[in-house]
C-alpha cells in the first residue's frame, strides 16, 4: 500500500498530516503491513526532522498562489509524473495551494482522495476538491454546511501522539522555570507573531513581578525580540523569569503544556492541543485572515469549551489579578 500526503507548508497544514502518518505508522505495525509507504508531496518538507522521525518519504512539487499560476500549472505536470511513478491507493490532504497540483493529479489518474479541513471556514482548495472526495474529514461541526453529507466525518484535529500527554517530569529544570511562580505561555505560532511579541515587551515589567513567562516567539522574530526585551529589562531583578524560544519542539511543547498556568494563542490548530490539554487560555486571532477563519475558530472554541472562558478569566487563581486581558484587549 502507498499513501500520499499533502498539504501547504505551514503548522496547521503539516502538524495534523505528522499525526496522522503516527496514526498509520501504528496500523501498520498492528497489522504488519510492511511493504506500506507514506509519502509527502509539497512545495517545502517544513519539518524535516518530523518527516524523518515518522518514517514519511518528501517528494517536493511546484505550487502557486492560485490554481491558474504558472508554478501551479507546471506542478500539475510534475504530480502526474510522481502520482503516475508512486500510483498510490490513496491521497490525503488538508488543503492549500501546495495541495492543489498533486489533487488535480489525482483527479486525472482517478486516484482516491481524502481531504481534512482544519478550521471552521473551509481554505479555497478543500472547497474546490470537495466533488472528488471520497471522504471529507472536518474539525468544526460547523463546516458541514459546506460539504456533502454523505461524505463528511467529523473528526476533530489529530493531534501528535507526543503531545497528547503534558509533562511536568523535569520541565521546571530543564526550561529553568521556578515551582512556586505562576507559568504564562505565550504561544503565537510556529511562525510567531509581531504584534503580540511587541504588546508583550511593553507589559513584562509588570508581569515578571508576579509571573514567569514563557515565550515562543517564532524564529525570524527572535534576535529582535531578545535585543528590545534586553533594552526593556536592562537592570530589571525579575529579568530571570522571561524564558524566551524561537521554536519550542515536541518535548519542549510537552513540558511547558504541564506546568503553564495559562497559555495565550492564535487561533489556529494549537486550539485542538489546548483544549486536550484542558490548560485556561486567552485566544488573539489574527485579524486578517483569509477569510477570517482564525476568529471564527476562536468564537467556535469560546462556544464549546467545558468551562466558561469568562469565569476563568475572573476566578481562575492564576488570573484573577493578571490584567494581560486587558491588555490585548487594548492592543487588539
Amino acid at each position: 500500500m502507498k499513501i500520499i500526503l499533502t498539504g501547504n507548508s505551514s503548522a496547521d497544514h503539516f502538524y495534523p498530516l505528522i499525526a496522522v502518518g503516527e496514526e498509520l505508522n501504528k496500523i501498520i505495525d498492528d497489522e504488519n503491513l510492511a511493504d506500506t509507504r507514506i509519502y509527502y508531496i509539497s512545495d517545502d518538507p517544513y519539518d524535516k526532522k518530523a518527516l524523518y522521525e515518522t518514517g514519511i518519504t518528501y517528494r517536493n512539487s511546484l505550487s502557486g498562489s492560485s490554481r491558474y499560476s504558472l508554478s501551479s500549472i507546471i506542478g500539475v505536470f510534475q504530480a502526474v509524473f510522481q502520482l503516475f511513478s508512486i500510483f498510490p491507493d490513496v491521497v490525503f490532504s488538508t488543503g492549500g495551494s501546495s495541495a492543489y497540483p498533486v489533487l488535480y493529479a489525482a483527479k486525472l489518474l482517478k486516484i482516491p482522495v481524502i481531504i481534512h479541513e482544519s478550521n471552521s471556514h473551509p481554505n479555497e482548495i478543500n472547497i474546490w476538491a470537495k466533488d472528488l472526495a471520497r471522504f471529507v474529514t472536518v474539525a468544526y461541526k460547523q463546516e458541514a454546511d459546506f460539504f456533502d453529507k454523505d461524505k463528511l466525518i467529523h473528526l476533530g484535529q489529530p493531534i501528535r501522539h507526543n503531545l497528547k500527554e503534558p509533562s511536568r517530569t523535569g520541565a521546571y529544570e530543564i526550561l529553568g522555570l521556578q515551582q512556586d511562580v505562576p507559568v504564562i505561555w505565550f504561544l503565537g505560532g510556529t511562525s510567531g507573531s509581531q504584534n503580540i511579541n511587541r504588546v508583550l515587551e511593553e507589559a513584562l515589567p509588570d508581569l515578571l513581578k508576579s509571573y514567569q513567562v514563557v515565550h515562543q516567539t517564532g524564529i525570524d522574530d527572535y534576535h529582535d525580540m531578545k535585543i528590545l526585551v534586553d533594552a526593556t529589562l536592562i537592570n530589571y531583578e525579575y529579568k530571570y523569569r522571561y524564558h524566551p524560544f524561537n521554536f519550542l519542539n515536541q518535548l519542549s511543547m510537552k513540558m511547558v503544556a504541564g506546568v503553564a498556568d495559562i497559555v495565550v494563542s492564535r487561533a489556529g490548530s494549537t486550539l485542538f492541543e489546548i483544549a486536550h490539554w484542558e490548560i485556561p487560555s486567552i485566544i488573539i486571532p489574527i485579524s486578517n485572515s483569509k477569510n477570517n477563519h482564525q476568529l471564527k475558530n476562536a468564537i467556535y472554541y469560546e462556544k464549546n469549551q467545558l468551562f466558561n472562558f469568562n469565569q476563568i478569566i475572573l476566578h481562575h487563581p492564576t488570573l484573577h489579578h493578571l490584567h494581560i486581558h486587558s491588555v490585548f484587549h487594548h492592543h487588539f
